[in-house]
């Protein structure tokens, strides 16, 4: 279980450093206003919308990855040897 678990924790930093990152750039309008989840500025080039595409899948890899390998492949392990 301990790798599932150092594979989950890899995820959730690897990809949540890209989702800050990103979002500091793009959606961090000032210090004093909202930070990371602000507005999406509407006048990007091709690279900030690919960008902002990079920014949500990487917010939805790091969401199923750390839940598929911290819940699901745990508890199909244990249905496994229970049923065994």
């Amino acid at each position: 279980m301990a790798d599932e678990f150092a594979k989950g924790f890899g995820i959730l930093t690897g990809g949540g450093l890209i989702w800050m990152v990103l979002s500091g750039w793009f959606t961090t309008p000032g210090f004093e206003d909202a930070q990371l989840v602000g507005e999406i500025p509407g006048n990007l080039d091709a690279y900030g919308q690919a960008a902002i595409m990079l920014r949500e899948v990487m917010f939805w890899f790091v969401v199923v990855g750390v839940l598929t390998f911290w819940v699901v492949i745990p508890v199909v392990e244990e249905l496994r040897k229970s049923s065994a």
